[in-house]
C-alpha cells in the first residue's frame, strides 16, 4: 500500500459504496435549469437515472417498476447501514452498558459480576432509532434547491442512524486504551472534541486515553510519544484555539499506522480531521478488519469550509464565520472612509463557498460574493470590474469578499500538491487587487485598494458558543459509538439531530454551494451582484 496520503486521494475521489458503477445519466427532455438540478442531485446519490418509460439497465433503476421506491429505500438502507463489530465478530460478547447518569456513585476499577446499570434509566438509544435524511418534499425539478430522485421529484423516505448511548456496549472499560489524533489543518473547536472525548470515556470507566501528537504523522516519527489524557489534563484545554495534539497533514503508510495500533494495545481511536483525514481513517478501518483486530474507528467531521456531504454543518465554521465579520468591517470601514476605496477580503474555501457565502449574509456590508461554484468574468460589460465602477459612481465605495477557490480559472496552474495531496491554489484575493488597480488605472480614475486576508487568524481562535456546544456533543457521541461497537463511522448533526453515518457516504466528494439554493439567492439580495456573465 502507498503512503497515507496516496491513499486518503483515491479513496476521496473513487469511492464504491454501491451497486452502482455506471455514472451516465439518461434524462426527459427539461428545460436547462430543471436538468442541471436533476444531474446534481443524482451525481449526489451515485445513482443511474433513465426515463420513466424505459428498462433499466445493469444497476439502473427501472422507475416503470411499481415497487422502485421500495427498492430504492433497501438499497439507500444497504448503503447507509454503519459497520459492526459483529460483522466481523458474530460471537461479541456485549454488557450493559457503564454510562448512565441515574448512577452518581464513581465507577471502581473492578467490576463484579458484570458492569452497574440502571435498567429503568430511559437515557439510552435504541438501535432502530432513525432520523429523515431529507425533510423538504420537492413538488419539482425546478423548485430552488430540489434535490431530486426521479424527474418527477418523486418523495422517497430516507432514515440514517440516530446517534448517542446505547443499552449494551461491546468493550470492557478497563481493557480499553483509546487514543486521540487530530489531523490536517487548525480549527476552532479542536480542543473543545478532546475534551469532551477524553471527559464522556472517563465516564464510561476508562483509564488509558493517550493523544497521537501532530497527526497520523504521531504513529511512526521516533522522538513523537503519546500524551497521556485525563480530565485534569484537558480541563481547561477549551479556553484557548489551536489542538493540544498538534496538527500535521499527510502521513506513514496505512499497515503501518495499524501495525502501530497493534503495539500500543489501542482498541478504540478517535479521529479528528476532515475528507482527506477521514478517508485515511475509513482506510485504517478496513485493515484492522482486514487483520481482525478489535478495535473501533470513528471519525469526527473538522473542516472550516463546511464541505463535508450530508452535514448541516461542522464544527468551526460558525466561528469562522463570525470572526470573518472583523475582517469584513475593516474593509469596509477602509473602502468607506477612503476616496472611491475598494475593500477586498479573501477568505478560506477551496472548493467550497460557505464561509465567503454566510459571511456576506451576516455582513451586510458586501456588495461583490466570489465563490468557486459560480463562474464570473472580470472584464467585459457584465464584468466584476465594470459593476465595480458603477458602485463607485452610484455609492462612492465598494467591499468585495471572495473564497480562496473562487476565479482559479484566472490564475496560472500548477501540478503543486500540498501534503494531504490537494491541489495548491493561486492567490485570488491577491490576482483581484492588481487587476482592480491596472483597471481604474487604465481608465485614468481613481481606486483606493485595500486588501485583507485573515485566513490564519480565523483558523487559530477558540470555538464561539455555537461551535463550543457541537463540538461538545460531537465528542460524547463519537465516545458513545465506539462503545456501541461502531466502527469506520463518523458522527455529525442532520436537521439538528445527530447521527452517525459509514465514512464512504461523507467523503464521496467535497459538499458545495448549489447555485440555485435559497441561501446562495439570499446572498444574492444582499448584496444585489448581478451575474457577472
Amino acid at each position: 500500500m502507498e503512503s497515507l496520503s496516496p491513499a486518503i486521494g483515491q479513496k476521496a475521489i473513487f469511492p464504491s459504496t454501491t451497486g452502482y458503477t455506471d455514472h451516465d445519466l439518461f434524462l426527459d427532455s427539461v428545460k436547462v435549469r430543471t436538468e442541471r438540478n436533476f444531474n446534481r442531485a443524482c451525481r449526489r446519490l451515485r445513482i443511474r437515472v433513465q426515463p420513466k418509460n424505459a428498462a433499466a439497465g445493469v444497476g439502473g433503476i427501472d422507475f416503470s417498476d411499481p415497487d422502485w421506491k421500495l427498492k430504492y429505500s433497501r438499497e439507500f438502507e444497504a448503503r447507509f447501514n454503519i459497520p459492526h463489530m459483529t460483522d466481523v465478530f458474530p460471537d461479541a460478547v456485549s454488557y450493559p452498558s457503564t454510562f448512565c447518569l441515574k448512577m452518581r456513585t464513581p465507577i471502581t476499577e473492578k467490576f463484579a459480576e458484570g458492569y452497574p446499570s440502571d435498567e429503568k434509566w430511559h437515557g439510552y438509544i435504541n438501535n432502530n432509532d432513525r432520523v429523515l435524511l431529507k425533510v423538504i418534499n420537492y413538488s419539482s425539478p425546478t423548485s430552488a434547491g430540489a434535490e431530486c430522485i426521479d424527474s418527477n421529484c418523486s418523495w422517497v423516505e430516507q432514515w440514517v442512524h440516530r446517534a448517542g448511548p446505547r443499552e449494551k456496549i461491546f468493550f470492557k472499560p478497563e481493557e480499553v486504551k483509546a487514543a486521540i489524533v487530530t489531523c490536517g489543518g487548525l480549527c476552532p473547536g479542536l480542543n473543545d472534541v478532546i475534551r469532551q472525548i477524553v471527559i464522556t470515556l472517563e465516564i464510561y470507566g476508562v483509564k488509558k486515553i493517550v493523544g497521537i501528537p501532530f497527526g497520523y504523522r504521531g504513529f511512526s516519527e521516533k522522538g513523537l510519544a503519546e500524551m497521556p489524557l485525563s480530565r485534569k489534563v484537558v480541563q481547561n484545554v477549551h479556553l484557548s484555539g489551536g489542538s493540544l495534539l498538534g496538527v500535521s497533514r499527510g502521513g506513514p503508510k496505512v499497515s503501518d499506522i495499524v501495525d502501530s495500533i497493534q503495539e500500543r494495545g489501542i482498541n478504540m481511536l478517535f479521529v479528528l480531521g476532515g475528507n482527506g483525514t477521514h478517508a485515511g481513517a475509513n482506510a485504517i478501518h478496513d485493515e484492522c478488519r482486514k487483520r481482525r483486530i478489535k478495535a473501533a474507528v470513528v471519525g469526527v467531521p473538522k473542516t472550516i469550509d463546511n464541505d463535508i456531504m450530508l452535514m448541516d454543518k461542522t464544527f468551526g465554521f460558525d466561528t469562522a464565520v463570525e470572526e470573518a465579520q472583523r475582517a469584513i468591517n475593516s474593509a469596509y470601514i477602509e473602502a468607506h472612509s477612503a476616496y472611491r476605496g475598494i475593500g477586498i477580503v479573501k477568505l478560506m474555501g477551496r472548493s467550497s463557498g460557505f464561509i465567503a457565502m454566510q459571511a456576506s449574509l451576516a455582513s451586510g456590508q458586501i456588495d461583490i460574493c466570489l465563490i468557486p461554484e459560480v463562474p464570473f468574468n472580470l472584464h467585459g460589460p457584465h464584468g466584476v470590474l465594470r459593476h465595480l465602477k458603477y458602485l463607485l459612481e452610484t455609492k462612492g465605495s465598494a467591499v468585495v469578499c471572495a473564497a480562496e477557490g473562487a476565479g482559479q480559472d484566472f490564475l496560472e496552474k500548477t501540478n503543486a500538491k500540498d501534503a494531504s495531496g490537494n491541489a495548491v491554489l493561486g492567490d485570488i484575493g491577491v490576482y483581484l487587487q492588481q487587476e482592480v488597480k491596472k483597471y481604474f488605472k487604465e481608465l485614468g480614475q481613481t481606486a483606493d485598494v485595500k486588501y485583507i486576508d485573515p485566513t490564519y487568524m480565523i483558523r487559530a481562535c477558540r470555538a464561539n458558543a455555537s461551535d463550543g456546544i457541537l463540538c461538545t456533543v460531537l465528542g460524547q457521541n463519537a465516545v458513545h459509538g465506539a462503545f456501541a461497537g461502531y466502527s469506520g463511522i463518523t458522527v455529525g448533526i442532520c436537521n439538528t439531530h445527530y447521527v452517525y453515518f459509514p465514512i464512504p457516504e461523507v467523503i464521496s466528494k467535497p459538499r458545495v454551494v448549489d447555485p440555485n439554493s435559497r441561501m446562495w439567492h439570499r446572498c444574492l439580495t444582499s448584496t444585489g451582484q448581478p451575474d457577472f456573465l
